[in-house]
């Protein structure tokens, strides 16, 4: 049987290119499993969308999420790990 190490994490997300939200939101969707809670909040008037997402999941998926997020253009992304 395989240990699976598991953290809790909260990645949070910066957009200031509004045609980047529908790609942010296919990377969400793809993953949906490991997502806990999710709040966006719309600061239109500074041109600016932030998005926080909890997590509980391994550290590589962590990552890997954190990582996809950050490479898209006018995207910026953060993740911070807890041990579960």
């Amino acid at each position: 049987m395989e240990i699976r190490e598991e953290k809790a994490a909260i990645i949070g997300i910066f957009i200031k290119d509004f045609n980047a939200i529908s790609k942010v939101n296919g990377i969400l969707h793809d993953f949906a499993g490991d997502i806990i809670g999710r709040i966006g909040i719309p600061c239109r008037e500074k041109d600016l969308h932030v998005i926080s997402i909890i997590l509980s999941t391994t550290p590589e998926r962590i990552s890997a999420l954190s990582g996809k997020l950050g490479r898209i253009e006018g995207v910026t992304a953060k993740a911070m790990q807890a041990n579960l």
